[in-house]
């Protein structure tokens, strides 16, 4: 470039842009990409020192190459010069095209700022076009979109002049060429960063599945995915062998089930309502040689942040045991420990159950009027007559209870009748407590539920209800005595036996204590109760073996009715009082021959 007007020179500067510009395009970093740029304008342009400052993230720039010193290169590689500094400079001195020349006339007040840089003293210029060591050219370079990629920065032209017209031209090519050659190795960068870090995630992915497949496959408990959504919600995908061994089932035929065709008919409404939303469940899941088997269902929904729920994750873990477990506690609880028969907490809680509060002075529904106003014309009860106690009179067990107060009669029954959709008559005797029926009215606070009722007398008059037979039996005191406990427990473990087999099995039989039961029979009148209670007394008179030894009880029945008003309390106290009447009619050595 010594003389720029000869073609020659020229032809041979355009040779030397074209190889250091191609030597661009072969860089395989950026850091390569930059420190080839600044050695092309050193080797192909004619300058004896170039530097590149490349933009950083937060917009400040950083001298990230240098070539033609190495003390320089040592001295200010690294540094970073603010951008407001930076725009300072391309805005001063002279404009030659794409490029920014600062003579040193002018870029003595740009020696305190921050940018880094390096000159070295020299002698004024002799001629215009002399380069003076404090002259600074700058080309920046510009990415497609506009914005400022960096900027570079050369001195010390070898010819000693300033570029002319060729030279700027060839410079302003290069910073151009260096721009596209930078801008491709940060996309080269970015990809190869994009690509090591996609292939991180996909091990981190492959990890993590493995690892799921591992704990879902080896878990000690059942494990199972599930489908979610469209016609094949619920059905079974995938399952460990946990979960095989549990239901007796292969993989392979779980597959073309669901849960909900596994689970006990019972518990189908629990299972819809914990798959809805996850959650968790205690059911019985059917194994293959039919019986069920209780386990603790819990799930989890696997989404997709674009698609939405995926499919369900559930655990099943065995809790048969436990469950037994807890049956066998609430058992103990609610059943005597010596005959296994209901206990007093349980009597009271299947005759509470029975029962409601309604006032005795409150007036049947229409419904329960037609049937007492009819009764002997066609109706019946609604359980009939107690199967093989129909037919034998009281023998003067006496029943508690009257027709008038909750089975109306036609001369019980002086009101007008009410029906559903009439106006509202006071119950008589209780003011303010309106009929059944009404304008609007629903169901009375009484009548949710079948309502007992109890025969009028001994003599049966059709009316069926809920027989309540205290039995006590008599002569065990004495067995115990002089037998001792053991013997007495085994008199009452047979008792309790002949007891169970003598009732139907609907019937309850439970035990107060001591040497009390009682038994609950439903769907009686009077004349069946009475029966029941003289069969029951003859199952218990027969001869009791115990360790080569007969003995004997006796037992006296007192017949009481459950009945709508009453509470639990006030029905087994009646039937203990009928109990003891029943047992003072007889003398003593009647009791024990029954």
């Amino acid at each position: 470039m010594e003389t720029e007007s000869e073609p020659y020179v020229r032809l041979a500067t355009l040779r030397q842009l074209h190889q250091v510009v191609a030597e661009l395009n072969t860089a395989r970093s950026l850091a390569d990409t930059l420190q080839t740029v600044v050695d092309g304008i050193v080797v192909g342009l004619g300058y004896e020192l170039a530097c590149v400052n490349l933009v950083r993230p937060d917009g400040d720039l950083v001298v990230a190459a240098f070539a033609g010193d190495p003390a320089a290169e040592a001295l200010i590689t690294g540094r970073v010069g603010s951008r407001a500094s930076w725009e300072r400079r391309l805005t001063m001195g002279e404009s030659w095209d794409g490029l920014r020349f600062i003579p040193h006339t002018e870029g003595w007040v740009l020696l305190e700022d921050d940018v880094p840089q390096w000159h070295t003293d020299g002698p004024d210029p002799r001629f215009a076009d002399e380069w003076h060591p404090e002259d600074r050219l700058y080309a920046p370079m510009y990415a497609s979109g506009g914005e400022l990629l960096g900027v570079i920065s050369v001195d010390r032209p070898r010819n000693g002049r300033r570029p002319g017209a060729w030279g700027r031209e060839a410079l302003q090519m290069y910073a151009f060429q260096a721009a596209i050659a930078i801008s491709n190795a940060r996309l080269r960068a970015n990809m190869q960063r994009a690509l090591v870090r996609l292939e991180r995630e996909q091990q981190a992915l492959r990890a993590s599945e493995e690892s799921f497949r591992q704990a879902f496959e080896y878990a000690p408990s059942g494990m199972a995915i599930a489908e979610m959504g469209g016609d094949q919600h619920g059905r079974l995908l995938r399952t460990n062998d946990a979960l095989c061994r549990l239901l007796g089932r292969p993989a392979s035929v779980l597959r073309r089930y669901s849960f909900s065709d596994l689970v006990h008919p019972e518990d189908i409404g629990t299972l819809l309502r914990t798959s809805a939303e996850g959650g968790r469940a205690e059911l019985r899941l059917g194994r293959r040689d039919g019986t069920y088997v209780w386990v603790s269902l819990r799930n989890s929904v696997v989404a997709d942040a674009a698609d939405g729920p995926r499919f369900l994750l559930t655990h099943v873990e065995d809790i048969e045991e436990r469950k037994r477990h807890e049956l066998q506690l609430a058992h103990r609880a609610s059943h005597d420990s010596l005959t296994g028969l209901p206990n007093s907490a349980e009597l009271r809680s299947r005759l509470g159950a029975r029962l409601c509060r309604r006032p005795q002075s409150v007036r049947a529904t229409a419904v329960e009027a037609l049937d007492a106003a009819y009764e002997g014309h066609g109706a019946k009860g609604a359980h009939g007559a107690h199967g093989g106690h129909g037919g034998h009179g009281g023998g003067g067990i006496e029943a508690g209870g009257a027709v008038g107060e909750h089975g109306f009669r036609p001369d019980a029954y002086p009101e007008p009748f009410e029906y559903p959709g009439a106006p509202a008559v006071p119950a008589p005797g209780v003011p303010g407590v309106p009929g059944p029926g009404g304008p609007g009215a629903g169901p009375g606070p009484y009548d949710h539920h079948v309502h007992m009722v109890a025969p009028a007398t001994d003599i049966d008059d059709g009316t069926k209800g809920l027989a309540v037979l205290f039995c006590d039996l008599d002569g065990f005191k004495s067995i115990n005595d002089r037998f001792g406990h053991h013997t007495g427990d085994a008199v009452l473990i047979e008792v309790a036996r002949r007891l169970t087999t003598g009732v139907r099995d609907g019937d309850t039989v439970a035990r107060l204590g001591g040497d009390e039961f009682v038994v609950l029979a439903d769907g009686l009148g009077a004349a069946d109760a009475a029966d029941l209670a003289v069969r029951l007394r003859n199952a218990i008179i027969p001869p009791i073996r115990v360790d080569g030894r007969a003995v004997r009880v006796g037992a006296s029945f007192g017949i009481g009715w459950a009945s709508c008003g009453m509470s639990a309390d006030e029905v087994l106290r009646s039937a203990d009082q009928r109990m003891y009447i029943e047992k003072r009619s007889r003398s003593k050595a009647h009791r024990r021959a029954g």
